[in-house]
């Protein structure tokens, strides 16, 4: 039992309870024209709930009965009026009447646990009550509905097939037969490792998409960066001045664009100095280039020439992350003539063209930079963007790799059997069909009360 709407009040509240006495427990406290133990499934009962002779409040109960519930079992929905008082003394009648808490995510874990979910699916059920932009939304979607399950399954089923026909020639050792073409099985092993390497390579994207494409927002003194992070927001985030070095320290703020989630982070101006407090956010600068998926190097391009501009690149490149985008901006762009623009946009043909002040070429700017972070996931691809899943897929890959090297070494079968065991056992981590309790309780421990 546990209330499923978010905390605090509101028009209304929701008290699930499930499991095969939630209708009689129900029944201790609902008055209405019928039971609920006597409802049909999929149904709904207008009545009061009383603790004695109290009146507590006018209900509608919802009735699912299993197996075709959320849970798998037997369950019952409150819906009461919002008041957090109302809530709390429903669910006191509830306990005094044998109903019990639910632990973090239990009503899901249930769910998987009889066969409802499988452990992949259960996982975005977290996933899409957290999404908060297009791109993670449709990536739990794809999840839960069961899209990555069944990629999965189509790299398992092949391989358990060989698995069991090394295992039967291990039965047969003393006859010398071979149930498995030593061919066919390296063959396959390539074709899944090549299925798994798509995944562990969506896994950058995946979870940037998630938790937010960090980016930086890098360039001299004076450059236009707080402005530029400012039109980004639509805020007055960041205090703009002409005082060079007035960012000191990094401001971070979020915005959803196109679909994704990004984290601006605008940065001290790298410049030599020879003040503390400056110097300390000019090392935090760099702290965030290292650390950005993203950086944009901004370059006022009314004051900088060519060799400034690529002393700038230099310098930022030099200490950025081997995976992570650099794109060149040339702000200010209302404030120079044409034929300095048509220079510049010659030289540097992949730079972004702005005024951070009047807002001309921001468009452009955040289709480049979508198009950088691996632009939005396919509508039905598998985008993975959980550790676990990555560090499973990992594991399995490196099995299988073990298993190339005793086919081509010709080892016994008794070791690649070992090795293709592993590689399925990991996979089977991941959808669930190998599970721990320790495993279950840190997944699901994740989740909210009511869920």
């Amino acid at each position: 039992m546990a209330i499923a709407t978010a905390a605090g009040q509101g028009a209304i509240a929701v008290i699930r309870l499930s499991g095969k006495n939630c209708f009689s427990v129900v029944d201790l406290i609902f008055q209405g024209k019928k039971k609920v133990s006597e409802a049909k499934g999929n149904t709904i009962l207008y009545g009061s709930i009383f603790e004695g002779d109290q009146l507590l409040d006018e209900v509608l109960v919802s009735v699912f009965k299993s197996p075709f519930t959320y849970t798998g079992e037997d369950t019952v929905e409150i819906s009461c009026h919002g008041s957090q008082y109302i809530q709390q003394r429903i669910l006191e009648v509830l306990i005094q009447k044998g109903a019990r808490l639910a632990r973090p995510g239990e009503f899901t874990m249930r769910s998987f646990l009889n066969g409802k979910k499988d452990l992949l699916q259960a996982e975005a059920v977290a996933d899409l009550i957290a999404a908060e932009n297009e791109a993670s939304h449709q990536m739990a979607m794809h999840q839960m509905r069961g899209g990555f399950s069944d990629d999965l399954s189509k790299l398992r089923d092949d391989l358990v097939h060989f698995a069991a026909l090394i295992e039967l020639e291990l039965d047969f050792s003393q006859e010398d037969v071979e149930f498995a073409d030593r061919d066919a099985l390296k063959n396959l092993v390539v074709a899944i490792r090549k299925g798994i390497g798509k995944l562990l390579s969506s896994f950058r994207l995946g979870n940037a998409l998630k938790n937010g494409v960090p980016v930086a927002i890098a360039g001299e003194p004076n450059v236009g960066k707080s402005t530029l992070l400012n039109a980004l927001l639509h805020e007055e985030r960041a205090i703009v001045s002409d005082i060079a070095g007035t960012t000191r320290d990094t401001i971070e703020d979020v915005v959803v664009l196109e679909g994704i989630r990004f984290r601006f982070i605008d940065t001290a101006g790298i410049r030599e100095t020879k003040d503390t407090i400056e110097q300390l956010g000019i090392e935090r600068t760099f702290e965030k280039i290292r650390s950005a998926a993203l950086v944009l190097v901004l370059v006022d391009i009314t004051k900088t020439s060519i060799q400034g501009i690529e002393q700038v690149w230099a310098n930022i490149n030099q200490e950025l992350r081997k995976e992570a985008e650099l794109v060149l901006v040339f702000n200010k762009c209302d404030a120079v003539d044409a034929d300095l623009l048509k220079e510049y946009s010659t030289r540097f043909r992949e730079a972004a063209v702005i005024s951070a002040k009047n807002g001309l070429g921001l468009d452009s700017l955040v289709a480049e930079m979508v198009a950088r972070v691996g632009k939005k996931p396919v509508k039905g691809s598998t985008v993975v963007t959980n550790v676990r899943h990555y560090e499973s897929l990992y594991k399995a890959d490196q099995a299988l790799e073990e298993v190339l090297k005793g086919i081509e070494g010709g080892i016994s079968n008794d070791f690649v059997a070992i090795d293709i065991r592993k590689s399925l056992f990991h996979l089977g981590e991941i959808t669930g069909t190998i599970t721990s309790d320790e495993l279950l309780g840190a997944i699901f421990g994740r989740f909210c009360i009511g869920k």
